[in-house]
């Protein structure tokens, strides 16, 4: 049966989709999936075919995403959703117990609904309330501390047409008026929004931390947090001080020569350094200065001290070069890297690496029509021929089937 959404709800879709950049308008699909639950209590095909009309999807897109969230359901579902959480904490605490009280109670099992249309119950893995298990939601709104009797007392009370209070938050609603919210807009009931705060479990580690005197070190609580500006700024300037503070490269020929008695040798006029005078034959020659170990040449024969990559590349433009560098782009001795010679010693021209992928692209054709790659349609036809006809491969007289078979 085909669903005709009513106009409010276009209109609601059109306010939502507003939200968003025109060529964002896909990032509406997850509040416009809740707006069509909150028509007809479910994701419909109808609710999944709105989706894709209004956004420009196909439905196969909006499926995807529908049957992916658990918040979305599949089918008809009942006016409360009730969730009890059976991982961990929870099921040491005893929500197994509550949960299988209440299975036995309504009759029914997981993602099931009760015959009157009243109550969903579902197991949840987890509902992010460690602090206070066993704990269960109504419409995803809490109820703290639960065991089966409780439990069990609150799904009564909805089938009887009563609102129980949740633990935390405003009055209990209906799963569609649930969904409305969820979709971005305000409840407009009365009491619809309640005061409250953390409880006890929860501001217990705070409690603790205070009376033990325990805190970050050089945490200022009034600090206001940053703009992404001003923390660009603050980290421009940081690295500005770092650079600064580094201390200046000594370039090769401003040091100083030493001569045969180890002493600093003078420099010419020019202030380059002029060839050490060999010893004189008064006495040995003194060993050379322990300097350490020189650097060795690497597989090109070079010995350049590393260069440090450019830091405004991506990583992945980096890898790519590193891994196949140009001798247009790479950079010479930079760590990693090495540009590739013709084995005469000449570096290729800039280019060269993509020129020579191009082509092998072009000589490897895609494969097209559900068949392989390099699958002609010639080839086949041939073979079927000379099958018809009963000749071998080369077409000069008849040959078994499993000689022509070889033969091919």
């Amino acid at each position: 049966m085909t669903t005709t959404f009513t106009d409010e709800t276009r209109e609601r879709a059109r306010d939502i989709i507003a939200r968003y950049p025109a060529d964002r308008s896909r990032s509406a699909l997850l509040p416009l999936l809740h707006l069509v639950q909150a028509e007809e209590g479910y994701v419909s095909p109808a609710g999944v075919a709105f989706c894709a009309e209004v956004l420009g999807l196909n439905k196969a897109q909006v499926g995807a995403v529908a049957t992916f969230y658990t918040m979305y359901k599949r089918k008809p579902t009942g006016d409360f959703l009730v969730s009890v959480c059976t991982n961990t904490m929870c099921n040491v605490l005893g929500g197994q117990e509550v949960y299988d009280t209440l299975a036995e109670h309504l009759g029914v099992g997981h993602d099931e609904t009760t015959a009157d249309g009243t109550i969903t119950l579902e197991h949840a893995e987890c509902l992010a309330a460690c602090d206070y298990g066993p704990v269960m939601t109504v419409n995803y709104d809490f109820f703290d501390g639960v065991d089966a009797s409780t439990a069990v007392g609150v799904v009564d009370e909805l089938r009887a047409g009563g609102r129980p209070m949740p633990t935390r938050g405003a009055r209990l609603c209906t799963l569609k008026e649930m969904a409305v919210q969820l979709a971005g807009f305000a409840d407009e009931r009365d009491g619809a929004v309640a005061d409250g705060g953390p409880g006890e479990p929860t501001l217990r580690g705070l409690r603790l931390a205070q009376q033990h005197g325990v805190s970050v070190p050089g945490f200022d609580p009034n600090t206001p947090i940053r703009s992404k500006a001003e923390a660009d700024k603050a980290a421009a300037e940081a690295k500005a001080k770092a650079e600064a503070a580094k201390p200046a490269p000594v370039e090769a020929s401003a040091a100083p020569v030493k001569g045969g008695d180890g002493a600093s040798a003078p420099t010419g006029a020019a202030g380059v350094a002029e060839p050490a005078k060999p010893a004189e034959a008064t006495g040995p020659a003194k060993p050379a200065e322990a300097t350490g170990p020189a650097k060795p040449a690497d597989a090109s024969g070079s010995t350049t001290r590393d260069v440090k990559a450019p830091d405004d590349k991506s990583p992945q433009v980096r890898t790519a070069e590193t891994r196949q560098p140009d001798a247009g782009t790479a950079v010479p001795d930079a760590p990693g890297t090495k540009v590739p010679t013709d084995g005469t010693g000449t570096a290729p021209e800039a280019g060269d690496a993509r020129a020579a992928e191009a082509a092998g692209v072009a000589a490897n054709a895609p494969a097209g029509d559900g068949k392989p790659a390099g699958d002609e349609a010639g080839a086949q036809e041939r073979n079927l021929t000379e099958a018809k006809a009963g000749t071998d491969a080369d077409g000069t007289g008849p040959a078994d089937a499993n000689e022509t078979g070889a033969q091919k």
